[in-house]
């Protein structure tokens, strides 16, 4: 309703409040009632007129089918302006994720590559394993 929350309307109301004063509060208070009654009643006597303009078809009005809100304008525009095979240029492209990194393989792994003995890859870090030569 206009962008206004519960608190902004209580603000309002507190600082009506203080403005007005406590005298007077109650008054302002009814002749708002006052106004919003009357209000409804106009936008009933417009609604009984537009009943009666259009008929028995205003009860069959698909109105969320004319709510103007549900539009988007770029793509009322875009559609509007381009080929369906032209759209296709400019939606944005799917997201691709990276690939999972490759793990890296352990020292036995990388032994067996090479083609020394297992056992010998094995050995205590910091050691030559047995058999290697440079």
């Amino acid at each position: 309703m206009f962008g206004l929350t519960i608190e902004k309307l209580l603000l309002i109301g507190l600082v009506a409040a203080l403005i007005v004063g406590p005298r007077r509060l109650p008054e302002y208070a009814e002749k708002l009632a006052d106004l919003v009654h009357a209000m409804k009643r106009i936008l009933r006597g417009v609604e009984d007129r537009v009943r009666d303009e259009v008929g028995d078809e205003f009860d069959d009005i698909d109105w969320q089918k004319l709510d103007p809100r549900q539009y988007d304008p770029k793509r009322i525009i875009r559609r509007a302006l381009l080929d369906e095979e032209e759209e296709m240029l400019f939606r944005p492209p799917p997201v691709v994720r990276d690939p999972p990194r490759p793990r890296r393989p352990n020292r036995a792994e990388r032994a067996r590559a090479s083609g020394l003995p297992v056992e010998s890859a094995e050995a205590a870090p910091g050691t030559e394993p047995a058999g290697f030569v440079e």
